[in-house]
């Protein structure tokens, strides 16, 4: 995390160092990250934000449980770093829900809304 408002926002920096076991075959000579890649950094950000909320327990076996209104924009090359953004948006009983936004640069690659679920 390069920066964390506790139980609110935060944001991670990833960057794609080209070696990752996930590039080989995607794609041959063009590799880039999946998509379903960024969702997931993007939904461990989420849950690092949900996790610090000040006077809230974390909540056991948080894991991503549904997906809205994703777009992705772009790829992510060897080289690239990736700045991850989340921002809790709503929390009832055991499920968080968040904005998430991952960018390159002045470019946006992906939004999404996310929602975690724990016990």
């Amino acid at each position: 995390m390069t920066e964390l408002d506790p139980g609110v926002s935060g944001t991670g920096e990833y960057v794609l160092h080209g070696n990752e076991p996930f590039l080989k075959g995607h794609f041959p000579n063009e590799p880039l990250m999946p998509g379903v890649l960024m969702i997931e950094a993007a939904a461990q950000v989420a849950g690092v934000v949900a996790q610090s909320m000040p006077g809230v327990a974390p909540l056991k076996d948080l894991k991503l449980t549904a997906m809205r209104l994703v777009k992705i924009f772009g790829a992510v090359k060897p080289g690239e770093a990736i700045i991850i953004r989340a921002t809790v948006s709503g929390r009832l009983g055991g499920l968080v829900q968040a904005s998430v936004e991952v960018s390159h640069g002045d470019q946006k690659l992906l939004t999404a809304e996310l929602t975690l679920s724990g016990h």
